[in-house]
């Protein structure tokens, strides 16, 4: 199948199809003598794997390091994936009976206790991450997931919320600007600050973070809400920071 069919049929962007043979993560097998990308069956089950990878959020850096590892099991993976989406869907019933509840409650229907208000709402644990550690490891979870629980020991995750919504609107402001000019580039040192605050990114991983901010429809989308184009602009001002302190 050509790159666009393979889009066509997926539901994704032939520009994502690109991203992903560009860095190595889906290579089609064949090109036509007109330079067309084909792809065959095996690539089309890599790239399933991939998208539910993607759905379980893990960022395409991770992928690449899982699928391409010598020891990688497909049918091991799947099973893992339909496990965590399983895990996924009873998490997402208790909340939906939560909203029930509480569209009842709000109707004077019925009673609901403060615990009940909450249920289904777990921040605390991530019920797959234990055995995605012990298949794939990620050094990274580590450092995260103890400043954000430092954070929440502290009682601090609102307030670091409300911070990182805040900066996100500062660049909103100046994203008609040049995203080489002082007052961008100040911007998204803090925002690159702020992301080292919960995380650990090096300099090129920040400005492969901005790379998907638009490759990644979901990113744009989210960061979009803050500003039309307000994802490309944190791209482009995210790789001249990058390139300019290293």
């Amino acid at each position: 199948m050509r790159v666009k069919e393979v889009a066509e049929m997926v539901g994704i962007s032939v520009r994502t199809l690109h991203h992903y043979d560009e860095i190595g993560l889906l290579i089609p097998d064949e090109t036509s003598e007109a330079g067309y990308r084909i792809y065959s069956q095996q690539n089309l089950a890599m790239l399933q794997q991939i998208l539910f990878f993607r759905e379980l959020g893990f960022p395409l850096k991770q992928i690449k390091e899982i699928v391409t590892d010598p020891a990688f099991d497909r049918l091991e993976a799947l099973r893992l994936h339909e496990q965590m989406l399983l895990d996924k869907r009873q998490r997402l019933e208790k909340l939906l009976e939560t909203i029930r509840k509480t569209i009842s409650h709000a109707k004077g229907e019925m009673a609901m206790s403060a615990k009940d208000q909450f249920a289904g709402f777990d921040f605390g644990r991530n019920p797959y991450e234990q055995e995605a550690r012990e298949r794939w490891g990620d050094e990274a979870i580590d450092a995260s997931d103890k400043k954000l629980n430092q954070l929440k020991q502290n009682g601090g995750m609102a307030q670091f919320q409300e911070e990182m919504n805040e900066l996100y609107r500062k660049l909103a402001e100046v994203r008609g600007e040049d995203p080489a000019s002082e007052e961008a580039q100040s911007a998204i040192g803090q925002w690159y600050r702020m992301l080292n605050n919960m995380g650990s990114y090096s300099l090129d991983a920040f400005k492969g973070l901005g790379q998907m901010y638009v490759d990644d429809e979901r990113f744009t989308k989210t960061i979009d809400a803050f500003g039309a184009g307000l994802a490309q602009f944190m791209r482009d001002a995210m790789a001249i920071y990058a390139d300019s302190n290293k």
